[in-house]
């Protein structure tokens, strides 16, 4: 086994109550760079425009739109930095360390115009509650670089074994994508048919922006670092079918939350199986199958083998 390949093997263990100061903070400071990303790019159904990425090395917001060129911002979980670059050769970075939300959002900002790149985004979260804005927000303050990089690496566990299952599915999906608004890796397909309109009621977010994210009907599933011990994966449907809260889903862990409205799978429960790769997909897969079974999705025509060039390529 490579030296890359020790390093990764394993799914980290995270426990949510060890880092919530930290995971709270960073939460705010991805919302101010992905309200960023929002301020330069234009609309992409679903809000999709607007997201972050995992990275060998993080999150991005991979390039945004500025003028005739482009720049991207970049949390580096290993040299724990904010990276921001310009096309034009720009080069700053905002170190990652214990500091004030305030703090973070002023040397952001100054970052970007030192570097031509002016902007101006709505200064205060969204999806939480208090919504304090950015510029007076000292309460949130916490960085523990270690707990930090965990996440990030549970995060790319997810995304691996997200994305495959995202392979399986030739209709409308969305990339496997990290939400600021709630700070969720999410990944969501569609039945091609429209939804009703959404109710909203997200704390701190008009309706009109649950409007539009949920303007089609959809399965969606993600990562979450809350609902258990140590953050919990999740899979919801919209509209929700009847009898979808009692659909038969895998594995045993797995089970369905009046309270969310979702489906959910403790991380702990997926990171100490004897095949954690296996018991996610089965998750995935089950969960999507109430979905789209109960729904009347036209499975068939929305779904296809990943590997269904296989034997060409290796010719």
């Amino acid at each position: 086994m490579t030296e890359l390949k020790a390093r990764q093997t394993g799914w980290p263990r995270l426990s949510v109550a060890d880092w919530s100061e930290t995971r709270d903070t960073l939460h705010m400071w991805t919302q101010i760079v992905g309200k960023i990303r929002l301020a330069h790019s234009p609309l992409v159904n679903h809000w999709w425009q607007v997201t972050l990425y995992v990275t060998p090395r993080g999150l991005s917001t991979s390039a945004i739109p500025c003028g005739h060129g482009a720049f991207d911002i970049e949390f580096d979980f290993l040299d724990h930095r904010l990276h921001v670059r310009t096309s034009d050769g720009g080069d700053r970075q905002v170190a990652l360390e214990p500091k004030p939300v305030a703090r973070f959002y002023t040397e952001v900002m100054r970052t970007l115009d030192e570097l031509g790149v002016p902007t101006r985004i709505q200064a205060r979260p969204n999806e939480v509650e208090p919504a304090i804005p950015f510029a007076e927000d000292e309460r949130h303050a916490s960085y523990d670089p270690h707990a930090a990089q965990l996440f990030w690496r549970q995060l790319m566990q997810a995304h691996r074994v997200i994305s495959r299952f995202r392979s399986r599915f030739v209709g409308k999906v969305s990339p496997v994508h990290l939400f600021w608004g709630a700070l969720d890796l999410a990944c969501t397909r569609f039945s091609g048919r429209p939804a009703p309109e959404h109710p909203g009621g997200a704390p701190n977010c008009p309706n009109w922006v649950m409007v539009e994210g949920y303007s089609h009907e959809l399965s969606s599933c993600g990562f979450w670092p809350g609902g258990a011990e140590e953050g919990a994966f999740y899979a919801y449907a919209y509209p929700e079918p009847d009898g979808f809260g009692d659909h038969p889903v895998g594995p045993d862990a797995a089970f369905y939350s009046r309270e969310n409205g979702q489906f959910l799978l403790p991380y702990e429960a997926v990171a100490a199986a004897a095949a954690p790769d296996r018991a996610l997909t089965e998750f995935l897969e089950t969960t999507y199958a109430a979905a789209a079974d109960l729904g009347g999705w036209d499975r068939a025509a929305l779904e296809a083998d990943p590997h269904r060039w296989d034997e060409d390529r290796r010719r």
